[in-house]
C-alpha cells in the first residue's frame, strides 16, 4: 500500500525539483526526504526518480503516480470536508495566507464577521507574498489564502489548487506633488513621462516587483530602481518625499501621504481566494470566504473586471 506522506514527498519534488527544496519547504533533513522516497520506491517496486547532476528528475512511471498522488489528495480533502461537514459547527484552527494591503483592508472586517457567526472557529493570519503561496498550501501550511494577480504578471498555473476571484482594482502611477504626470495619450505614454526618474519598488522576487519592471518595459524602458520596499504606505511616504515614482495599486493608496499625486492607469491588479483542490466545499474554507466577500469595500464590489489590453510603448 503506497503512503499518502510519500505521495506528497513525491508531488512536492516534482514541482520543486531537487530534493534539498522540498526538504526545506517541508521542514524536513534532505536525507530524510531522500530516505521517504527510497521506501516510496520499492512499495512502487520500480524506479520512480533518475538524477541528472544536482537536480533529480521523475521517471515516466513517477510522473504517472504523481498524477495519481494529486487525485488522491484531493479526494483526502473532499473527506475532510464532509467529516468537518458531518461533526456540525466550525471549530479549530484555520490557517489562512494574505498579502498586507489585504491584511489591512479587507481581512479585520473578515475575522470580525467569522468570529460572530463561528465563535469556536480560529482563523491564524500569515502575511505571506503571493508567489509563496502555492508551496505554502500544498505543503499544508495553510488552508486558504488571498493573492493576486497583475494585468503584466497573471498567476501561473498551480497544479493541486483552486482559487476564486474576489475583487479587482485599478492602478496608479504616483509622483510627487507638483510633477503630475501627463494623462497621455494611453497607458505607455504616461509611464514614459517618468522614464528617466528614479523608480521605487517592491523588493525583487515579488510579483510587485515584476508588474512595475513589465509594465515599464512594455511601455519602452527599464526604470532604474532606486529604492526597493514592499509595504505601500512606505512607498508612498517616500515618493512624497521626492524619492522617486512608483506604481500603486487602489487598497495601496488609502489614506495616501500628502504631497503625492496620483495618475490613474488602464492596468489591473486582481485578487483571488486559493485553496486546496477539493476544499471548497469545507465548511471553514467556504465560511472564510463568504466573510472575505461580505468585506470587500463598495467601490471593490463586484467580479474582477478581465485583464485590459497590454499598453504598447
Amino acid at each position: 500500500m503506497l503512503d499518502v506522506r510519500r505521495l506528497r514527498l513525491l508531488r512536492e519534488l516534482a514541482r520543486r525539483g531537487t530534493i534539498a527544496a522540498v526538504a526545506e519547504a517541508l521542514a524536513f533533513s534532505p536525507s530524510a526526504v531522500s530516505q521517504q522516497l527510497g521506501v516510496l520506491e520499492r512499495e512502487a517496486g520500480l524506479p520512480l526518480l533518475e538524477r541528472t547532476g544536482r537536480r533529480v528528475r521523475l521517471t515516466p512511471a513517477g510522473e504517472d503516480l504523481v498524477r495519481h498522488a494529486e487525485a488522491v489528495l484531493e479526494r483526502l480533502e473532499r473527506a475532510e470536508a464532509d467529516l468537518a461537514e458531518a461533526r456540525g459547527g466550525l471549530a479549530g484552527v484555520l490557517r489562512v495566507g494574505s498579502f498586507p494591503t489585504a491584511t489591512r483592508a479587507i481581512v479585520p472586517a473578515a475575522l470580525v464577521t467569522l468570529a460572530r457567526r463561528h465563535p469556536r472557529l480560529e482563523p491564524m493570519v500569515s502575511e505571506i507574498d503571493p508567489a509563496a503561496v502555492a508551496h505554502a498550501l500544498r505543503a499544508g501550511d495553510l488552508d486558504v489564502a488571498l493573492v493576486h494577480e497583475y494585468d503584466f504578471v497573471p498567476m501561473p498555473e498551480e497544479p493541486g489548487l483552486t482559487t476564486e476571484p474576489l475583487f479587482g482594482e485599478v492602478m496608479y502611477l504616483a509622483v510627487p506633488e507638483g510633477s503630475e504626470a501627463d494623462a497621455g495619450p494611453d497607458q505607455g505614454a504616461v509611464l514614459r513621462t517618468r522614464a528617466d526618474a528614479p523608480w521605487i519598488t517592491a523588493t525583487p522576487g515579488t510579483l510587485c516587483h515584476a508588474m512595475t519592471v513589465r509594465a515599464c518595459q512594455a511601455a519602452g524602458f527599464t526604470p532604474r530602481v532606486r529604492h526597493q520596499v514592499d509595504e505601500f504606505a512606505t512607498v508612498l511616504a517616500l515618493v512624497a518625499a521626492g524619492q522617486g515614482v512608483a506604481v500603486v495599486p487602489q487598497l495601496g493608496i488609502r489614506g495616501a501621504e500628502p504631497g503625492v499625486s496620483l495618475t490613474r492607469l488602464l492596468m489591473q491588479r486582481r485578487t483571488e481566494i486559493a485553496f486546496r483542490d477539493g476544499a471548497a466545499g469545507h465548511p471553514a474554507v467556504a465560511a472564510f470566504g463568504s466573510a472575505l466577500r461580505a468585506a470587500v469595500p463598495p467601490e471593490l464590489a463586484g467580479p474582477p473586471e478581465p485583464a485590459s489590453p497590454r499598453a504598447e510603448g
